[in-house]
């Protein structure tokens, strides 16, 4: 019987655990609709699409630089979310793990989660071909399979590199020069890939910033602002103290 329950509150907390991992400060219906409030992606026979084609060719030869291309494939990685916190621990000045900063690793999470929610809109409605599947040409990052047929407008990818950007920027406004440089590196590293068209991820970093400006709304996410700003500064001066 022990082992029953024992068991039962595993699943639980397992449950509990990952629910508040998808756990949101706004709904969809809280966040701006960015079908509305970004332009349509480039049509074919538009200067801008012809852009997007010379960015294509660009991403091709980075691919041939080993550093670049190692980046953008570690950048490539989706889940869990631990990946992207340690690609931008070194501007940020802290790796974000759950033991070790658990304030600003909840703050990161729910705002990126948060933001998530307004892509899904868009490339349902766009369905814009992304490069890879218009020049049946395989990919750095060998995600053919997952992305085929997915909308290509906006970069889930870009939005998540901006939103952490701009998180880690509220919490340690030091570092935000170097915070938003990563980020843009974060986005380019799918037009290298072949997953994005140049105009994809642009309008993403807009987005992240949009849906951004909408969670200063939310108490919950101001109040756990604080709490991951007084972490840092915490945590931050635990380091120094040891390294003297």
């Amino acid at each position: 019987m022990k082992r029953i329950l024992s068991t039962i509150f595993v699943v639980i907390a397992t449950i509990a655990s990952i629910s508040a991992q998808k756990a949101v400060y706004l709904t969809t219906e809280q966040l701006p609709n960015l079908i509305k409030s970004l332009p349509a992606p480039p049509v074919f026979d538009s200067p801008e699409f012809a852009y997007d084609i010379v960015r294509y060719a660009w991403g091709k030869q980075q691919r041939k630089d080993p550093k670049r291309a190692a980046i953008a494939k570690g950048d490539a990685i989706w889940d869990p979310l631990d990946s992207l916190f340690h690609q931008f621990a070194v501007p940020f000045g802290l790796e974000v793990t759950p033991k070790a900063t658990p304030e600003i690793y909840k703050l990161l999470t729910m705002s990126i989660h948060t933001i998530d929610q307004m892509r899904i809109a868009p490339k349902a409605h766009y369905k814009r071909q992304r490069p890879f599947e218009r020049y049946d040409e395989p990919m750095l990052t060998g995600e053919e399979d997952a992305l085929r047929g997915e909308g290509s407008y906006p970069s889930g990818h870009a939005m998540r590199g901006q939103t952490c950007a701009l998180v880690m920027a509220q919490i340690a406004p030091e570092n935000a020069d170097t915070l938003f440089y990563r980020a843009y590196i974060y986005a380019l590293s799918r037009v290298i890939a072949g997953a994005h068209w140049q105009s994809d991820v642009d309008a993403s970093r807009d987005g992240a910033t949009i849906g951004y400006c909408a969670l200063q709304n939310s108490l919950a996410f101001i109040e756990q602002m604080k709490k991951a700003q007084k972490e840092y500064r915490r945590v931050k001066s635990e380091k120094l103290i040891v390294k003297k």
